[in-house]
Parts: structure tokens; sequence; C-alpha cells
């Protein structure tokens, strides 16, 4: 009974492993999320014109696969966070994964098949569960950069909470305009959520 108890246990042990084994790193799940994501903007591409809110889910369905939207408003609000009510993150990080969608999904509606390279890592012996940035350049007769901010959640998987695109930082900029709208209207979070564009 023992012997086989402790046969049972390895043999738990031994197919566990491989499911550790199988974690993707961040630039792994980056490079899987864009890729993904260019192949349905190709796919998808005569959408954009005649039927764009299709278009538009299909690009949104790849992005809800590698990107924390929670995560992304909490980047967006920064200091206004801890002033924010659940709900009114959860409404937040919906609206903020509608205006991604959009505008990133319009971003790569003129994608045409240019060689995307994904560049070394900055600090690789950093701490392994720290944020990572994982650098891409899209290569053409036009060449634009991204950066991925990466961060493990709490299922262990790495997701995207910020992007720069060709050196504009969306957590920053979406910042300012989401700081410019408290003040605009008394630090009432509702208010600025029902204006924000």
């Amino acid at each position: 009974m023992k012997s086989l108890k402790l046969l049972l246990s390895t043999l738990t042990l031994l197919l566990a492993m491989p499911l550790h084994a199988q974690q993707m790193t961040a630039a792994e799940t980056a490079e899987v999320g864009v890729n993904t994501l260019l192949e349905t903007v190709a796919e998808a591409k005569s959408y954009f014109l005649s039927d764009r809110d299709r278009y538009f889910r299909e690009v949104e369905q790849v992005l809800n696969s590698f990107v924390d939207f929670n995560a992304v408003a909490e980047v967006v609000m920064s200091r206004y966070a801890s002033q924010a009510s659940e709900a009114q993150k959860q409404r937040f990080a919906d609206i903020l994964k509608t205006t991604l969608t959009r505008f990133y999904g319009a971003s790569l509606a003129s994608y045409e098949g240019q060689e995307l390279v994904f560049l070394p890592p900055r600090n690789p012996d950093a701490d392994p569960r720290a944020d990572k940035v994982v650098g891409m350049e899209l290569r053409g007769d036009s060449s634009m950069r991204l950066q991925y901010q990466m961060f493990l959640n709490e299922n262990d998987e790495w997701k995207l909470k910020n992007l720069s695109l060709a050196g504009i930082n969306l957590g920053r900029q979406y910042y300012t305009q989401f700081a410019a709208l408290m003040s605009e209207h008394n630090n009432d979070i509702d208010a600025v959520l029902d204006n924000w564009q």
C-alpha cells in the first residue's frame, strides 16, 4: 500500500512538472499575443472598412488573451485608483478595453505583413518576478517600435499592463487625460468616466 501511494505521488509530481515548465516567459507571452494579433488583423482587415464592429471584436478577442485591462485601468488612474470603488475600476477597465482596442486596432489596420523583430531584453538578470519590458519593432517602409510592460498576475501568468507605441507611453498619456478630467469635474470619478473619450 505504501509503495502504491509513493508511486501515485511520484506520478502526480511528474505530471505536474511539465505544466510548470511550460509556463511562458513575459517575452514569449508578448510574442504569441502579438503574432496572433497580427494574424487576426491580416485576416480581418477587409472588415475594417466594411464592418468595423466585427473587425474590432476580433481584435478585442485577441487582446483579452494577453492584456489585463483591470491592471491597465490601475496604471492610468495611478494615484486616483485608491479613491475609486471596485465598480468604478471595473467600469473604467471596460472603457479602456474599448478605447485601446479601437486605438490599437486602427493603428494596425495598415499592417501589410512587415517583419516583426523582438528586441533583446533589457536587464535580463533582474528579479524573474519583476515587471518586464518587452521591446519589438515592425520593420518595413516605415518602422514602428512598441514596448509592452508585462507583469505576473495572481495566477503566475504574464499579462500586459502598459504599452508604448512609437515612443508614446499610453499609460502616461491616458493618466494626463484622467488627471485633467478629475480637475475639471471636482474629483468626481463617475463624471470622469462619463466624459472619457
